[in-house]
C-alpha cells in the first residue's frame, strides 16, 4: 500500500523492531540441567554438590537490522513516496511503480536530487543513503527519418537496467544533434519497426552503428513526461549536495546478490569514471555498473595477460571486447592503482 506524506524520523522507519522477549528468569538448579555448571575444586582435590555454582546467562542479544527507506517522487509531479525493501534497480522500480500504483514499465529511469532530466545524476548501482529519488514517466512518443550521411550518428547510450534503452548524450554538430525532435532522456522504442524494448545499450549501440552509411532509417523514441507542477523542486542532502562520492555512505545496487552499504572510495571512482569513458568511446554506451565490473576484475590482477584472460572467463565476454580495447582498460586501471589518474572531465562520443 502506498505511503505518503512527510519524512517521519521516527525510529520506527529505521529499523525493524525485534520480536518482544521474556527477560531472563532464574531457574532451579535440580530442574534444569541445560545450564552452565562449574565445579570448584576443594583442596584434596575433590568436589561435591553444595561446590556446585549455577549459572544463569541472559540470551544473547538479538541485534536490530536496518530498514533503508528512500523517499521518491513522479519527476513531472506528484506527492511524496516511501519505499524500501529493494536488492537491485529492477526491484527498486518495482517498488516505485506499487507506490504510486502505475506500471513498472511505465518508468523509464531515475535521477537522484534533481526532477530534471539530468544525466549526471542518472540512478546506477549506487544511491547515496540521504539521496531523493525522482522517476520519469513514459511521455509522449515520436517517430523520426534520418539519413545516416556520416558514420557515426553522434549518440551516446545508456539503459536503465530494466529493459529500456535511452539517450545519455547528443554530440554538438552531429546528426543527430540536427534533427529536433530527439532529445536527451528519449528511450529508444524502436528502429524501421524492430522493438528495442528489452535490448540493452550496447546491443542498441551496435545496430545503430550497423546501419549503412547513407541510408536512411525510422527512429520511435519516447520522452519522459514533462513537468506540469511548480511544486516539484530540486531535493539535495543535509548538506545541500547530491552527488556520490562525498565520503557518504552509499548504498550499492547489484545486478546479482545482495545490496550492500559502502563508503565511496575516491581512487575506485576515478577508475571507474575514466573506464566508463573508454566504453563510451569506443562503444557508445554508457555504463558506471559495467565499468565497476571491468575495474573489479582487473584491481586485483598484475599484467595485462591474466586480466584479458579474466575478462574472457567472466561475464565480460558477452561484450565482445577486441584486444585492444581490453589492452586500453588495463592501462587506465593500472594508472588508477597506480595513483596517475585524475577526475575524468568528459567523455567523446566515437559512433
Amino acid at each position: 500500500m502506498p505511503l505518503f506524506g512527510r519524512r517521519n524520523k521516527s525510529k520506527d522507519n529505521l529499523f525493524e523492531n525485534p520480536q518482544n522477549t521474556d527477560p531472563p528468569r532464574p531457574t532451579n538448579p535440580s530442574s534444569d540441567s541445560s545450564n552452565t555448571t562449574e565445579k570448584e575444586p576443594r583442596s584434596n582435590g575433590t568436589t561435591k554438590a553444595s561446590d556446585v555454582v549455577q549459572r544463569n546467562d541472559p540470551p544473547p542479544q538479538q541485534h536490530q537490522r536496518p530498514k533503508l527507506v528512500f523517499h521518491c517522487q513522479q519527476a513531472h509531479g506528484s506527492p511524496t513516496g516511501i519505499i524500501s525493501g529493494f536488492t537491485n534497480v529492477k526491484e527498486l522500480y518495482q517498488k516505485v511503480a506499487e507506490c504510486y500504483d502505475i506500471k513498472v514499465e511505465e518508468i523509464l529511469f531515475c535521477t537522484l536530487n534533481t526532477h530534471k532530466v539530468d544525466m549526471s545524476r542518472l540512478l546506477g548501482g549506487q544511491i547515496g543513503l540521504e539521496d531523493f529519488i525522482f522517476a520519469h514517466i513514459k511521455g509522449r512518443p515520436k517517430e523520426v527519418d534520418v539519413t545516416k550521411s556520416d558514420d557515426a550518428l553522434g549518440l551516446t547510450i545508456t539503459d536503465n537496467g530494466a529493459g529500456y534503452a535511452f539517450i545519455k548524450r547528443i554530440k554538438e554538430g552531429s546528426i543527430m544533434d540536427q534533427v529536433p525532435l530527439v532529445a536527451v532522456g528519449d528511450h529508444i522504442e524502436k528502429i524501421d519497426n524492430v522493438s528495442l524494448v528489452g535490448w540493452r545499450h550496447y546491443e542498441v549501440a551496435k545496430k545503430l552503428k550497423e546501419i549503412p552509411k547513407g541510408s536512411t532509417f525510422t527512429i520511435r523514441v519516447v520522452e519522459p513526461m514533462k513537468s506540469g507542477f511548480s511544486f516539484v523542486d530540486q531535493h539535495a542532502g543535509k548538506k545541500g549536495s547530491g552527488s556520490i562520492g562525498t565520503g557518504k555512505q552509499t548504498l550499492r545496487l547489484r545486478s546479482n546478490g545482495p545490496a550492500t552499504v559502502e563508503i565511496p572510495d575516491d581512487i575506485v571512482n576515478v577508475a571507474v569514471d575514466k573506464v566508463n569513458g573508454l566504453l563510451e568511446s569506443y562503444m557508445g554506451i554508457n555504463d558506471q555498473e559495467l565499468a565497476r565490473s571491468i575495474w573489479e576484475t582487473g584491481s586485483t590482477i598484475n599484467n595485462p595477460s591474466d586480466f584479458a584472460i579474466a575478462v574472457d572467463e567472466s561475464n565480460l565476454n558477452v561484450f565482445g571486447f577486441t584486444d585492444e580495447f581490453i589492452f586500453d582498460l588495463w592501462g587506465a586501471i593500472k594508472d588508477a592503482k597506480d595513483g596517475r589518474l585524475n577526475k575524468v572531465a568528459d567523455f567523446n562520443e566515437q559512433f
